[in-house]
């Protein structure tokens, strides 16, 4: 598959799994959405759009998103990820999306190290996790793919 198709294959299953969740699961009653990397700002943009009640708070190294879509400077985090997010545990998240796999497998392999012990410690139990890479975690109970999404593509959880 070539490197175009990964990546729109990557997206599709993300917007999928993004809408199911608004659409066809819901969100616990309180409870912001955390975006875990937001790069250009593209899933941020759809996750304002699905969850506009919500406060959506994003964390990266520094701001690359597009203008129209940078969160407002109250609701983005900046720093290494694996440091910022630990100041959110316990915090009561309804939903924590993270996309930061870097498709080389000893990179990933230290982002999920610590990965799914933030997103756990992040979500509120009934919250949901939404990820690109496996989460391995005792609280977080894997839901169902989707039949659009391809088997190892993404990944929905509930936290326990």
């Amino acid at each position: 598959m070539s490197r175009l198709d990964t990546f729109i294959n990557r997206m599709s299953a993300q917007r999928d799994i993004l809408n199911h969740v608004a659409r066809d699961l819901g969100l616990p009653a309180q409870g912001d959405v955390l975006e875990v990397g937001l790069g250009n700002g593209r899933t941020y943009s759809h996750l304002r759009e699905l969850f506009p009640e919500r406060r959506v708070i994003a964390f990266d190294r520094a701001m690359n998103a597009h203008r129209t879509t940078a969160p407002h400077e109250d609701d983005f985090v900046t720093g290494e990820i694996n440091k910022t997010g630990q100041e959110f545990a316990g915090t009561g998240a309804a939903l924590v999306h993270a996309d930061i796999g870097t498709g080389y497998p000893d990179k990933d392999a230290i982002t999920l190290s610590w990965l799914p012990q933030m997103v756990a410690a992040m979500l509120q139990p009934g919250g949901y996790a939404v990820s690109g890479l496996p989460l391995e975690h005792s609280q977080l109970d894997a839901l169902p793919r989707l039949p659009s999404v391809n088997e190892g593509r993404y990944f929905m959880y509930r936290r326990l």
